[in-house]
């Protein structure tokens, strides 16, 4: 399969980016971070490294141990969805470099920027919910999330055992996906631009740093049993919470999962209207919840301007609701966490009862 061709760009995404344009020009704001952002990812990274500092070297009872565990899987989650992804999308700062510091904070929690970029930046948001494209919704052959994957009789099950499936995410990433695609130099179906000198370096690099971090000196300092405890409960704690934010956004009742015309690989869209099926907010009204995700719970405007900082995105939320209720165009949303996390278990349910 290759990857599949858009409609021509229809008049609604050229209004649409002449309104965002203009609300940027108007308010004399950049379209990148700014303090309260720089602040928060201060914040984060110190909160990371005192929990991974007190956790190794100052050992607590057990019980506050594994809760720091989890905390520490939080924090890493968090890192993820406000510095990183900010960062490898170039919309954290101005300053390139950065942006390019920000974006390899994924380096040191074991992934790779590198990867994730082809990955996340230019297959996922080319191909959003794209079976056999589209390498976010590939969790075969435990999950069933698109309609056209195969069904297998164990999906029938699958809305009950989903997270246990998520919780090995992270773990999977860090140690198989990330070298399976540095071996096939591919995300999928699509080849993954050319790696530099240097990027091979800083993959084996920083590999190297993440299992001298979190495997030699762990065990050096607790022992084998206290090691593998507690990396289990950080990795589990950080795969189920990566995996739910990510999926309610495009993993749910009302999404779509569009296939191109068999004779010419076309799909029926253009981007920005197929980036509006596929995508779904979710609890925008929760400012708490925003501020933890990094404004993944605005997917629909992070999938439509992803060169934008999520801090921008309840602003230009209105535009976009706006602009696409003139047009007719979807805009799909969960006004609560709640309802998208059952439409998300919905969307499994019914994908395990439907072969």
């Amino acid at each position: 399969m290759r990857p599949p061709r858009f409609s021509a760009a229809s008049s609604f995404h050229s209004d649409l980016k002449l309104r965002i344009k203009n609300y940027f020009t108007e308010k004399n704001l950049n379209q990148t971070g700014n303090f309260s952002l720089y602040f928060k990812a201060i914040l984060l990274v110190c909160a990371y490294i005192a929990t991974y500092v007190t956790l190794i070297f100052f050992t607590p009872h057990w019980a506050i141990a594994l809760v720091g565990c989890v905390l520490l899987g939080a924090l890493a989650s968090t890192i993820g969805f406000n510095v990183m992804h900010d960062g490898a999308h170039g919309s954290f700062s101005k300053k390139n470099w950065v942006n390019e510091l920000a974006g390899v904070s994924i380096n040191f929690l074991g992934a790779n920027v590198f990867m994730w970029k082809t990955k996340h930046n230019v297959v996922h948001h080319s191909f959003t919910n794209i079976d056999e494209v589209d390498d976010d919704m590939n969790a075969r052959p435990f999950l069933r999330l698109c309609p056209n994957q195969k069904f297998h009789r164990i999906h029938k099950y699958q809305h009950k055992y989903f997270l246990f499936v998520y919780s090995l995410l992270y773990l999977y990433w860090i140690f198989v996906t990330d070298y399976k695609k540095y071996a096939t130099k591919k995300v999928g179906i699509v080849p993954i631009q050319k790696m530099t000198v240097g990027d091979h370096l800083s993959f084996w690099g920083f590999k190297l740093l993440h299992i001298i971090l979190f495997v030699a000196i762990p065990l050096y300092m607790l022992g084998f049993t206290p090691w593998l405890i507690g990396f289990l409960v950080y990795g589990i704690s950080t795969g189920i919470l990566l995996s739910v934010v990510f999926q309610l956004a495009h993993a749910v009742e009302e999404a779509s999962f569009p296939m191109p015309n068999i004779e010419t690989n076309k799909l029926e869209d253009d981007w920005a209207i197929h980036q509006l099926k596929t995508t779904s907010n979710f609890a925008t009204n929760n400012k708490v919840l925003s501020w933890l995700v990094g404004g993944l719970n605005f997917q629909v405007e992070h999938h439509l301007f992803p060169n934008i900082s999520h801090v921008h995105y309840p602003a230009i939320s209105k535009i976009i609701k706006e602009t696409c209720r003139e047009y007719g165009i979807p805009y799909l949303e969960h006004p609560k966490l709640s309802m998208a996390f059952t439409s998300h278990v919905n969307h499994l349910r019914n994908l395990g009862n439907n072969q």
